[in-house]
């Protein structure tokens, strides 16, 4: 089953496909990338959309997503190979880290990527050099501290510096072509959008009045999905961000970068607990997959996922979930109100697509959770 939003799957379904694929467990649905994609074609229909695949490369995601058309945002030289193994044309890429490696840029040679952004005078040399003639667009800093990621403390030209890197580009013979942003993970309301709206604009301007027409606005990503306690109205934000984006930007060729967003709806995890124990007078349970794992996000996404038992109308208890490493740093929730759990009970975490298995390891010999691709036509167990 799913929600307006997102997908999840139920408890015959958890016991079934832990029952024939072991857990911890992986379920992606194809079939939710596809409506989360074609959701924004709706909304922001003039917006080429570029998936950055940090968030989740699995194959099946980069596969649905080729064939919708889309195109992709690559940050090293190792994403940048992986489209091109897959037959994905360099044209459909932009290299949107800021700051370059020379394998990158190489990579960027190699298959034919000619998109990529800058926010320093270093970078401008580094391209004219492996990439003379790159079409590129200055990312501007946008001040966004609400941000569930601020993306913005480490990249981003300032406005005052813009005017400049953007002639110093075009004096080194690069295709200076517009200006990106992005606002941060999680942005819950258009506003960011349409400050870094309001500065592209004026820059736009400025670069006219200069001799250097600009055509091409990048609004990043930062798009957000549902999370614990947190509210907002993702079709009026797009309705609020196309309105401006046809107010002044009707003209301009538009992209946008979202990851999260693509994928973060589109997978469950399925876990199990492998011991309990009482520490400090609270339940401790230990489950199958831990932060060196899917649970990753919790240290690096700062996410706070949701734990389902499906043991509803039991008395509630305050309790720590640490996973099966041997290491003390290895716990990721402390005082999580759940049903009192058993061995062997089974787990699901909903909304666990994006920055999770991508950045989970084999720390202490455990093996990365296995994926399944859940096909919701499909007969049995959906898959």
């Amino acid at each position: 089953m799913r929600t307006a939003e997102s997908f999840q799957i139920g408890r015959e379904a958890v016991e079934k496909l832990a029952a024939a694929y072991g857990s911890p467990l992986l379920v992606l649905s194809v079939d939710q990338i596809k409506r989360n994609y074609a959701l924004l074609h709706k909304y922001l229909p003039k917006v080429k959309v570029h998936y950055a695949i940090k968030a989740n490369p699995h194959p099946a995601i980069l596969q649905t997503l080729k064939e919708a058309g889309s195109c992709f945002d690559v940050a090293s030289d190792g994403e940048i190979r992986t489209l091109a193994a897959m037959g994905i044309e360099g044209e459909r890429l932009i290299y949107a880290n800021p700051v370059k490696t020379e394998a990158g840029l190489a990579a960027c040679c190699d298959c034919s990527v000619r998109k990529m952004t800058f926010d320093s005078a270093s970078e401008i040399a580094k391209i004219k050099k492996v990439c003379p003639g790159a079409t590129v667009l200055l990312r501007l800093r946008i001040d966004n501290s609400s941000a569930h990621v601020d993306l913005n403390k480490k990249f981003g030209a300032s406005k005052e510096q813009a005017l400049g890197l953007m002639l110093q580009a075009k004096e080194a013979g690069l295709d200076m072509a517009g200006i990106a942003f992005h606002v941060g993970s999680q942005t819950i309301t258009a506003d960011p959008y349409l400050q870094g709206m309001d500065l592209a604009a004026q820059l736009f301007e400025e670069a006219e009045e200069a001799g250097l027409p600009l055509r091409v606005l990048d609004i990043g990503g930062g798009f957000p999905i549902p999370e614990h306690k947190v509210r907002f109205n993702l079709r009026e934000m797009l309705r609020q961000i196309r309105a401006r984006l046809d107010e002044d930007f009707s003209r301009a060729e538009v992209w946008c970068e979202p990851g999260r967003y693509i994928c973060g709806t589109a997978v469950n995890l399925i876990c199990s607990v492998i011991g309990s124990n009482e520490r400090g007078g609270q339940p401790w349970y230990f489950l199958d997959e831990g932060l060196y794992g899917t649970f990753s996000g919790v240290l690096f996404d700062q996410w706070d996922f949701k734990l389902l038992s499906f043991k509803e109308g039991r008395n509630r208890v305050a309790a720590t979930f640490a996973g099966p490493s041997c290491d003390s740093l290895d716990i990721m929730f402390r005082g999580r109100m759940t049903a009192p759990l058993e061995v062997g009970d089974k787990l699901l975490v909903p909304e666990c697509g994006a920055y999770t298995s991508a950045s989970a390891t084999t720390f202490n010999g455990f093996s990365k959770a296995r994926f399944v691709v859940w096909e919701e036509a499909a007969p049995g167990l959906g898959l």
